[in-house]
């Protein structure tokens, strides 16, 4: 009898995570398509198992080496070598595991020794932990290769902080009250998202980065940093049990959003010319983003009135699902892209052929 329940609750889990996955990779396609300009029968497939398929299984380190080696004139592939296959990210998770085991080993320093020493140190892993991680994840999503772990630091460390910078300065020309309300979480979310944006624009035009990765990469990095930065000054006011809650809050927040909004930059500028204030206002593929980001960003820090904790957590969870799924549908829009520009070269270059066959 308990054999017979368990094959019905578990053929019946699976039909219905069957149709969620069909639901999701056809409502994925049909936006990237939107995005893209390939041709309406070429989908490039982005399933959750096999993107991260490569995380559970043994890697070497010279495989790991070879992930920082981009970037370099000499190390940036040709646009005809850029890899247009399903991304398969796996560092990312090394990193977290460093990372957490390191926080581990601060705790224990802290509860089994009382060393307040370790304190600065706990408040600065527990802060860079998942951000951090994540940043390393779309480190490894950028295809192209072409911008290096050095300038990745600089965004992710002066972005970060110019971006937290730019939040303050815009705090004092819209001051917002104190009492939680959804006027007071739209506020909240406009400042800080436009700030992050501000920022995201001006590294992505000083780059001149053109390419949809490239775009979610510089997001990512300034969106960890503002979030590192964030979350340490909240330790101070909130005490040190907060660094738990937006540790690990911070998988579906800053980090993703900032990489939304540098995609739909990236979507939203004329290629290879910068992103400019007419293309802020005129650019459906950009505002449409950057609105959806802005409302999650309302979303999360809304406390509904006459709610508790469950509600909270429930908000909490819709935010993450639908961040990923717009951060699925860049990396859609992104593989995409790769073969679109793969694809015009080949074109390019049989047409030439042609005319210096006609010419002969």
């Amino acid at each position: 009898m308990k054999s017979s329940a368990k094959n019905l609750g578990s053929k019946f889990f699976s039909l219905v995570w069957t149709g969620v996955r069909r639901n999701y990779d056809n409502l994925d396609d049909n936006i990237a398509k939107h995005l893209g300009e390939t041709e309406p029968d070429s989908p490039v497939e982005i399933h959750l198992s096999r993107m991260f398929s490569q995380v559970f299984k043994r890697h070497t380190r010279e495989e790991a080496d070879r992930l920082f080696i981009v970037g370099t004139k000499t190390t940036t592939p040709s646009l005809r070598k850029v890899s247009s296959r399903p991304v398969t990210p796996w560092f990312f998770t090394r990193v977290f595991l460093l990372l957490a085991i390191s926080f581990v080993m601060l705790m224990a320093l802290l509860f089994v020794f009382k060393s307040n020493k370790v304190i600065p140190g706990i408040i600065f892993i527990g802060s860079l932990a998942v951000p951090f991680s994540l940043l390393m994840m779309f480190f490894e999503i950028n295809v192209y290769q072409n911008i290096s772990v050095r300038q990745t630091m600089v965004i992710f460390l002066v972005g970060g902080i110019l971006s937290l910078i730019v939040t303050m300065t815009f705090y004092l020309i819209l001051p917002i009250r104190t009492e939680v309300s959804i006027e007071s979480a739209l506020i909240v979310g406009i400042v800080e998202e436009l700030a992050k944006c501000v920022v995201i624009i001006l590294f992505i035009n000083t780059y001149k980065a053109n390419y949809i990765f490239n775009g979610v990469l510089i997001g990512a990095a300034i969106g960890a940093g503002f979030s590192v930065f964030e979350s340490s000054g909240y330790v101070s006011e909130y005490g040190l049990a907060t660094i738990f809650t937006r540790s690990f809050q911070a998988i579906g927040t800053h980090a993703i959003w900032a990489a939304i909004i540098g995609g739909a930059v990236i979507l939203g500028k004329t290629r290879k010319k910068q992103f400019t204030v007419k293309d802020f206002f005129t650019k459906p593929k950009f505002y449409v983003f950057f609105l959806i980001v802005i409302c999650l960003h309302t979303f999360w820090d809304w406390d509904i009135p006459n709610t508790g904790i469950g509600v909270s957590l429930l908000q909490e969870f819709i935010d993450i699902i639908v961040g990923w799924f717009l951060i699925f549908i860049m990396i859609d829009a992104g593989l995409r892209e790769v073969k679109t520009l793969q694809g015009q070269q080949i074109i390019i270059h049989r047409s030439k052929q042609k005319k210096l066959v006609n010419k002969r």
